[in-house]
């Protein structure tokens, strides 16, 4: 078979070393603590990417809140009302809250609260754990590979939770003693969750309800977290706690900080400030269910501002297809009125796109399409 130059392109990035960062790492944290008065000349975005380039949505506009209580009945039946608020909201925003959504209260304070307690231990202690950007895996203060880019003013901690032969347990903080347990804990809350709104995603388009996830891998796929630390920063005017992107994956829940709020959606050229719920989580659209649903439902573009006042934690759950299944709209989906928009592409060729330009707000889905 012929390759295009896509997946030429894609085979060399892949063979390129990514052992080890393109230049020292500073831990954000670290400058933060110093109290500095101006920021670091690497941290200044662009003009055209500051947080007050674009007209900022009136404070009252929200994303949507959906309570998922009843979301399903005894026999499996699914709550008509319930649906079609999700299908609007995936069509609409490509955002949501969920209220009543089965992961208990108390686990997401720990899960949020145990990640705090971490990342306010010693920089020295933190550092056991560092990562590289052949896994991202373990404790980091960058995305992408790109020598002398423009970075973002946050550290973080990745980990993959499936499948089961990726969970190392070793590149998991020991420190607090209750994190490990906490996180494997929280983690398989959020797969059930996960599960339940993929049924819903299927059926809202006319499918079988195993359809998603049955092209996802079944139970075989990928789920990961990023817990996300946003230092005060001096000038929050200038930079970015996360560039624009959409996600790369399947599908987001995030735990947001309610204390701090911090995302912000992009919406018909206006940046929407979301404002969390108390104990909501937060689900967006990932490319590759923009790809599967041929683009009915659509990834957002969305960012994260920071604070001269307050720090801020928040921990992002992704859901994702088994790396090495070739991910394409559904057969189901497209007709010769509405053809396939993206060529077959496995979620592991796909993700080098990130590891190796960082997020880049909704340029690498949109560079997927299939040339017409």
């Amino acid at each position: 078979m012929t390759k295009n130059k896509k997946e030429v392109n894609i085979e060399t990035r892949k063979g390129s070393t990514m052992d080890e960062w393109p230049e020292p790492i500073v831990r954000v944290q670290s400058l933060a603590e110093r109290n500095l008065s101006s920021l670091p000349d690497r941290y200044i975005k662009p003009a055209s990417q500051r947080p007050t380039t674009i007209e900022e949505a009136p404070a009252a506009t929200n994303i949507p809140i959906i309570d998922l209580e009843g979301l399903f009945s005894e026999d499996g039946s699914p709550d008509e009302a319930i649906m079609a608020q999700i299908s609007e909201a995936c069509r609409e925003w490509g955002f949501f809250q969920v209220l009543n959504h089965g992961v208990r209260p108390e686990l997401m304070d720990a899960a949020r609260e145990n990640w705090r307690e971490f990342f306010h231990l010693p920089v020295n202690e933190k550092e056991t754990y560092r990562n590289s950007p052949k896994t991202y895996e373990g404790y980091g203060s960058r995305l992408g590979v790109e020598k002398g880019a423009i970075l973002d003013w946050s550290d973080y901690y990745f980990l993959h939770l499936l499948p089961l032969h990726l969970k190392d347990f070793n590149k998991w903080p020991s420190f607090p003693p209750t994190i490990r347990e906490v996180i494997d804990e929280y983690g398989k809350e959020v797969v059930n969750l996960c599960g339940r709104v993929m049924k819903v995603l299927s059926l809202n388009l006319g499918l079988k309800e195993d359809e998603f996830q049955d092209a996802f891998g079944g139970e075989n796929i990928g789920a990961c977290l990023r817990v996300n630390y946003y230092p005060k920063c001096p000038r929050p005017e200038l930079a970015l706690g996360l560039s624009s992107h959409s996600d790369p994956g399947g599908m987001t829940i995030l735990l947001p900080d309610d204390q701090v709020f911090g995302l912000q959606v992009r919406k018909n050229d206006m940046w929407i400030t979301v404002k969390p719920h108390p104990h909501a989580f937060i689900v967006n659209i990932g490319d590759q269910i923009q790809i599967l649903s041929n683009s009915a439902y659509k990834s957002v573009e969305h960012r994260v501002i920071v604070n001269s006042e307050k720090e801020r934690v928040s921990l992002a759950f992704f859901y994702n297809p088994k790396s090495d299944i070739p991910i394409q709209p559904l057969q189901e989906l497209v007709s010769t009125h509405n053809p396939p928009l993206y060529p077959p592409m496995t979620f592991d060729q796909y993700r080098l796109f990130i590891r190796t330009q960082g997020p880049q707000g909704k340029s690498h889905v949109e560079s997927h399409v299939s040339p017409r």
